[in-house]
C-alpha cells in the first residue's frame, strides 16, 4: 500500500499525514503500518466497495469524513 508508505513517511519528518482506506483493505493497513515501524497508526475507514458509487454519493461520503481528516491532520506528531 503506498499510501501507508507515503504516511510513514510524511510522519517520520513530522508532516501529518491521513491515509484513507476501504473497511476490505483495513488488515493490510494494519500490517503494513506495523512493519513500517508505527503500529497503531489511525486511518480514515469508508465502506467498500466505493468504485460503484455515484458522484453525489461520493460527495456526501466525503463531507461525511471531513471532520475526522482534519482531526488526523492536526494532532501532535512525534517524528522518529
Amino acid at each position: 500500500m503506498c499510501s501507508v508508505h507515503d504516511t510513514v513517511e510524511f510522519e517520520k519528518r513530522g508532516v501529518p499525514a491521513a491515509v484513507v482506506i476501504t473497511e476490505a483493505f483495513r488488515k493490510a493497513a494494519e500490517f503494513q503500518f506495523r512493519g513500517r515501524g508505527m503500529p497503531g497508526h489511525g486511518w480514515i475507514e469508508l465502506p467498500h466497495p466505493v468504485s460503484s458509487l455515484a458522484p453525489e454519493e461520493v460527495r456526501a461520503l466525503a463531507a461525511a469524513r471531513v471532520d475526522e481528516v482534519a482531526r488526523a491532520l492536526t494532532r501532535a506528531v512525534q517524528p522518529r
